[in-house]
């Protein structure tokens, strides 16, 4: 049994504290090969954040996840944004050329460019973004997505179909040729 990190063994400060580690587990689990960031020490930092807010209703189990949800994401993008400016040299500059790494994944996810598109999406379709973020970051089903969001069920399928077709084009294989024969 993993204990928070603020030591509660309260059942519903661990159910919750054992659904976000499933949450960082299937985020990280996406990251490319060489991270080290570990599941354990993201949602320490996601729970202790979760813990400060006080605008939640703890009784509100989908609620509590939904914000758990959008502290992971903002973990790893920060996270992600810290790992780019070292691999540029931190406040030096580039100082090593970086060489591309036979390793390196090419299908695997690229949290900054997701972050972009997300907050791109976000400008044109605010629900839909957020449909993507409890579902993918919070692993939320489309029923609790659709009581979080106030909306039915439908909604919730449609906005997520449109989404998914969206973030595939601006993230698929080939967009940088694609928009540059526009």
């Amino acid at each position: 049994m993993t204990v928070p990190p603020d030591g509660t063994t309260n059942s519903w400060d661990q159910s919750i504290y054992d659904q976000l580690h499933g949450l960082a587990e299937r985020a990280l689990s996406r990251e490319s090969a060489g991270h080290s960031l570990q599941p354990t020490l993201l949602v320490n930092d996601a729970y202790l954040k979760l813990q400060e807010q006080q605008n939640l209703d703890p009784a509100n189990r989908s609620l509590m996840l939904a914000a758990g949800a959008t502290i992971i994401r903002r973990l790893l993008v920060d996270y992600a944004r810290q790992r780019k400016r070292l691999k540029r040299g931190g406040n030096d500059g580039r100082g090593i050329p970086l060489h591309i790494s036979v390793a390196d994944d090419a299908n695997q996810l690229d949290i900054l460019e997701l972050n972009d598109a997300l907050e791109t999406l976000a400008s044109e379709l605010p629900r839909a973004a957020r449909i993507v973020e409890l579902k993918f970051f919070g692993g939320l089903t489309g029923e609790e997505i659709a009581e979080q969001l106030d909306v039915s069920l439908r909604t919730v399928n449609n906005d997520w179909k449109y989404a998914k077709a969206w973030l595939y084009r601006e993230l698929g294989p080939g967009t940088e040729s694609d928009s540059a024969d526009e």
